[in-house]
């Protein structure tokens, strides 16, 4: 009396369908990487190391003609606080994005620098990579 069974297991493991499962992971984290986009003032950045990307963020930005925008908004230096502050809201959560053009004097930069330090605000200097 032979009782063995039939249907013998393969012990192989078959790869195809984990081939597949990646192609579509890197397919898709290719299309949604190109979807993210900055909105800013262009300006151009100082170089170095590091990332500056933070999605609860108001971008301060100053050009090369001292000009200053918050959020691609132009405002006067005299109200330049003011409007910070409100755009931060009363929590301050929202993280300050310092995005000075690499011709902009010192004292500009410092002035928004002081404005957040004052209001003890979280900030971040923007650079362009390396």
């Amino acid at each position: 009396m032979n009782l063995r069974g039939r249907n013998k297991v393969d012990p192989t493991f078959n790869m195809s369908s984990m081939t597949d499962i990646v192609f579509l992971l890197l397919i898709f984290f290719m299309l949604t990487s190109t979807l993210v986009t900055v909105s800013a003032i262009d300006v151009l950045l100082p170089k170095a190391g590091g990332k500056t990307e933070n999605s609860t963020s108001v971008a301060v930005t100053i050009t090369n003609t001292a000009l200053f925008y918050i959020d691609k908004k132009k405002v006067n230096a005299s109200n330049l606080e003011a409007e910070m502050m409100r755009k931060v809201g009363v929590e301050k959560q929202k993280t300050v994005i310092i995005r000075a053009d690499k011709e902009v004097a010192y004292k500009n930069v410092m002035k928004v620098i002081d404005i957040a330090n004052r209001n003890k605000l979280k900030m971040i200097l923007a650079v362009k990579g390396k």
